[in-house]
């Protein structure tokens, strides 16, 4: 009897990240199943960086992007490639994580071809369908074809059962993201400013909706902070975007104590992290990766899908107004019991061992037995 193939669609730096362990894990069960990884190539360079950190290949690459493509052109190219894959590979259970376009597009071509289809880091939502935008509508759209889905906490959970989910479909597994940055953290060593014993911020801002002047307002209140700490080196790790650098630039560019730095691999930006005083960030995996190592967050949005760490306390939503992201980050500079509060908090979104308990429900579904692993406890 033919071995079940078991597919994972990764297209991003994020979502290959979070879905590294998933595919590590599979691996491990090759007597059981045929694990099979397809990359679309919605971003390239960044996607492959995240690949090589973690070791794996993909058995199928799309190889979609395009210089200056539009969502439509990205959404159009990745469902002819899965269209074509499908018919020839045949998976029998498909994975995909987060929301982005290219998990949206693998649950819509796997649901065109009757496909089981598991939601890594299923039920993360805003209150609004477009912001963030497009990920809030992919992320429910994705939702609607789900078999089976795989909410980091408790809290994401609710949001899906809310949403009409059966409940014998959601299984709380913890976030994949913890899995690959722990694993990432004992396997790299610390090279990040090796000379400097001073404060380190690190500053992660692209999202659209903070695009020209919440941008601007960001990058102003950065470069008063620079300024007021004399023992601070303030790093910027500037997305590719030529919008998002050009405004980042023009503020900060020239100062002694700025890096402005291309996009670290994965593993060197782990250790980035683990380096860091304070962490200002838009991103959202930035903002579950950090309380692993106990590095406060300032937010830069005005809402956020990851509640947890603010309500756990790792993390507070600050938006982009320039005073209020200085008056916060000033509170936990200067106020050692405010900077330990966030500090000391229990990272609320994982331990480690999503991969195993997602290859278990994936695999249990098929009807292959394989070692079970208790779910997360958030």
């Amino acid at each position: 009897m033919a071995k079940p193939i078991v597919a994972c669609v990764v297209g991003t730096r994020p979502d290959t990240i979070k879905t590294a362990p998933v595919v590590l894990e599979l691996q491990k069960y090759r007597d059981v199943c045929e694990p099979m990884l397809i990359a679309t190539g919605q971003h390239r360079e960044m996607l492959d960086q995240a690949l090589h950190a973690f070791g794996i290949r993909p058995d199928v690459d799309l190889d979609i992007m395009r210089v200056g493509q539009t969502l439509s052109e990205v959404t159009s190219r990745a469902l002819d490639g899965l269209e074509r894959t499908f018919k020839e590979r045949k998976p029998d259970f498909l994975l995909a994580q987060g929301d982005t376009a290219t998990t949206f597009v693998a649950s819509l071509a796997a649901f065109y071809h009757r496909i089981p289809f598991g939601h890594i880091e299923a039920g993360l939502r805003t209150p609004t369908i477009d912001d963030p935008f497009p990920e809030e509508f992919y992320r429910r759209a994705t939702a609607l074809v789900s078999g089976q889905h795989y909410p980091p906490t408790h809290w994401a959970k609710e949001n899906l059962i809310r949403e009409g989910h059966p409940t014998e479909s959601v299984f709380v597994t913890g976030n994949t993201g913890i899995d690959a940055v722990l694993r990432i953290a004992e396997q790299v060593p610390q090279d990040w400013l090796p000379d400097h014993q001073g404060r380190v911020f690190l500053v992660t801002t692209h999202r659209r909706e903070n695009w020209g002047e919440p941008q601007k307002r960001i990058a102003q209140a950065c470069r008063i902070l620079v300024d007021r700490y004399e023992d601070a080196v303030m790093v910027v790790a500037m997305h590719r975007n030529p919008i998002v650098r050009e405004t980042l630039e023009s503020v900060l560019g020239g100062h002694p104590r700025v890096r402005l730095i291309e996009p670290p691999e994965y593993a060197r930006f782990v250790k980035l992290i683990q380096r860091a005083t304070l962490i200002l960030t838009d991103s959202g995996g930035v903002q579950e990766e950090a309380p692993a190592f106990g590095i406060p967050v300032l937010v830069l949005r005005e809402t956020t899908e990851r509640p947890e760490g603010v309500e756990r306390g790792n993390a507070k939503l600050v938006g982009t107004d320039k005073d209020l992201i200085v008056q916060e980050a000033i509170r936990l500079m200067e106020d050692p019991a405010a900077y330990e509060a966030m500090s000391k908090s229990a990272s609320p979104y994982g331990d480690g061992l999503a991969a195993p308990r997602i290859r278990f429900l994936a695999l249990g579904a098929l009807g292959v037995e394989t070692p079970e692993v208790p779910m997360w406890e958030s």
